[in-house]
């Protein structure tokens, strides 16, 4: 019986090799820059935001909790232990995504076209919102990695992928993804 632990792990290890290879590709290629990481924010427990959610007014939204705040504290350790060069930090206008922003990175701006379109009375905007984040990425041409932290619709409608909460998908401008760094709680 103590041997089988040992033994599903060396299995593990043999038939999924790349594993941990492919976080570290990622992780070069991030060093090179130009490109482009959508983050989800931190983890926030709940779904959308309250009926008396107020963009400017943290109280009335969903927020980061203590794995939330680890989680960005985190992403912030990665490209800090690893040297990965940053241009821009851009976050949604919420709480939760500033919050994120600020963990990981300290310094960042707001762009409204990062914001989520969840909520039925903010679906009005998402079809401006893309089209002006599409247009800002399109037009960014960095040396460094440029930093959007958001929600998970404006990912899900840029990449057509569900991230978890806190995790990194990369992308290059022209949104073809390059791979994804999870982060657990």
């Amino acid at each position: 019986m103590k041997y089988i632990k040992p033994l599903i792990l060396l299995i593990l290890i043999i038939i999924f090799p790349n594993i941990s290879d492919a976080s570290e590709n990622i992780i070069n290629q991030l060093k090179e820059g130009g490109k482009v990481i959508f983050i989800r924010h931190g983890f926030a427990p709940g779904n959308g935001d309250p009926d008396n959610f107020l963009v400017n007014d943290c109280s009335t939204q969903r927020n980061l909790d203590k794995n939330g705040i680890n989680q960005s504290r985190k992403i912030g350790k990665l490209f800090k232990k690893n040297k990965i060069p940053v241009d821009t930090v851009l976050s949604s206008e919420w709480c939760r995504c500033k919050d994120t922003a600020f963990y990981a990175f300290k310094d960042f701006e707001t762009k409204s076209f990062l914001n989520s379109f969840y909520d039925i009375k903010f679906q009005k905007n998402k079809n401006r919102q893309i089209k002006q984040l599409k247009d800002y990425i399109k037009k960014w041409n960095g040396k460094k990695n440029l930093i959007l932290i958001t929600h998970y619709v404006v990912i899900n409608e840029i990449l057509k992928i569900n991230p978890s909460s806190g995790e990194m998908i990369i992308s290059d401008n022209e949104f073809n993804i390059i791979g994804k760094l999870e982060n657990k709680l």
